[in-house]
């Protein structure tokens, strides 16, 4: 090698600089935050305990703590820690296209990983394991799910329900009139008031309904089980870039342990605004999804 060449080689030592590289140049989202500034988080008001409202009209819950380390972690990438962050309510509805069409950059909420869906996005590591059943009143007599037959039910428009409660009907041969709310917090409304005799919805979105209803004792939720379902954050298809930075942050939250405070103060804690404990200890499928964590749907 000649003087010139070692020269040239410690020169850009010194300065720290380093030939550019295609892996290591920005992509997707992550290109996008850095161009614009900020990044923004799509949030649902009504999905207790995951991403909700409190009594400032503030998005809190479960979810957002947990996108909340996705943000600190793209700021500590992009070297951006004066990052602004920018919160947009989503519904079942819109939250898929909002993502696709950039107007959100990461969707927090309670939203299921299916097969179907990742043909459209893709999702970060499970977070929670559900079983879709459906609420009612006590004074119902519903005591099962073949106890909806010739009954009026709710759900919840764009959820995973709605194919469930459909193909539920085509196996059972079952009748079922359907109603749907624009959230879940109308749908409830409709069983309580008794435009419905039930709200089909994920038995743990059902149990904050209740906690936080004006007369939890009126309604109980039904043991049966229409399919169980993995929860996670939502972010744009083919973006490994991003994704691995998701896929990173969750699992090192799972793996360091910390997941478990967090699941304390939002399922086995008094939550705002009521001060309402849920009293959900952690299932044997979410102690799993924390132990190997993974992006499988269903």
């Amino acid at each position: 090698m000649s003087c010139i060449s070692r020269l040239f080689l410690a020169c850009i030592a010194c300065t720290g600089l380093a030939f550019p590289s295609y892996a290591e140049e920005l992509t997707g989202t992550l290109k996008k935050i850095k161009e614009t500034g900020a990044i923004t988080v799509g949030h649902r008001e009504s999905s207790i305990p995951f991403s909700y409202l409190d009594d400032q009209q503030r998005p809190i819950g479960y979810a957002m703590d947990l996108c909340m380390k996705i943000v600190d972690a793209v700021k500590t990438e992009l070297k951006m820690p004066d990052l602004k962050v920018n919160l947009q309510p989503v519904t079942s509805s819109n939250r898929i296209p909002l993502l696709q069409n950039g107007t959100i950059d990461l969707e927090c909420g309670s939203t299921t990983n299916s097969v179907q869906r990742q043909q459209q996005v893709s999702f970060g590591p499970t977070y929670f394991v559900i079983n879709v059943t459906a609420a009612v009143k006590k004074s119902s007599k519903i005591n099962s799910l073949a106890d909806l037959n010739g009954k009026t039910i709710s759900t919840t428009s764009g959820t995973t329900s709605v194919p469930l409660l459909k193909t539920y009907e085509k196996t059972q041969n079952a009748e079922i009139k359907e109603i749907y709310g624009k959230d879940h917090a109308e749908s409830f409304l409709l069983m309580a008031d008794d435009r419905s005799a039930a709200f089909v919805m994920d038995d743990i979105l059902l149990a904050g309904l209740i906690a936080n209803s004006k007369s939890p004792a009126e309604y109980k939720i039904i043991p049966e089980s229409l399919r169980q379902e993995p929860y996670s954050m939502m972010l744009r298809k083919d973006d490994p870039q991003f994704k691995s930075l998701v896929d990173k942050t969750i699992s090192g939250v799972m793996k360091s342990g910390e997941i478990e405070k967090i699941y304390a103060k939002w399922f086995t804690s008094s939550v705002p605004p009521k001060g309402i404990n849920l009293n959900f200890p952690m299932t044997p499928a979410i102690r799993e999804a924390f132990k190997n964590p993974n992006d499988k749907g269903v």
